[in-house]
């Protein structure tokens, strides 16, 4: 018996039916990291901005650079738990 190559597996996606209703939505059981992507930017935008603003304001550089780690440690985990549908279950 053979076993399935990474072509049929990518052509099982490739047909995998489109809903205009939901485009981020995903059918797979995968990981969605477009979704994720998506749903992280703007805070983290925000955050980069934040710092960028301290700097800006002349303020000692520790100051600015003391929030990075937050921001950048709660954008990772917000980026995990959109991906994978952390919380899926229980919505």
């Amino acid at each position: 018996m053979a076993s399935p190559t990474s072509a049929e597996n990518a052509s099982d996606v490739a047909d995998e039916e489109f809903d205009p209703n939901a485009p981020l939505e995903s059918e797979s059981g995968g990981r969605n990291r477009k979704r994720a992507a998506l749903a992280v930017a703007p805070f983290l935008a925000i955050g980069l901005a934040d710092v960028v603003l301290l700097l800006g304001w002349g303020i000692e550089p520790l100051w600015a650079f003391a929030i990075l780690p937050p921001i950048l440690f709660c954008s990772v985990l917000a980026y995990i738990v959109f991906s994978t549908d952390f919380l899926a279950d229980r919505t």
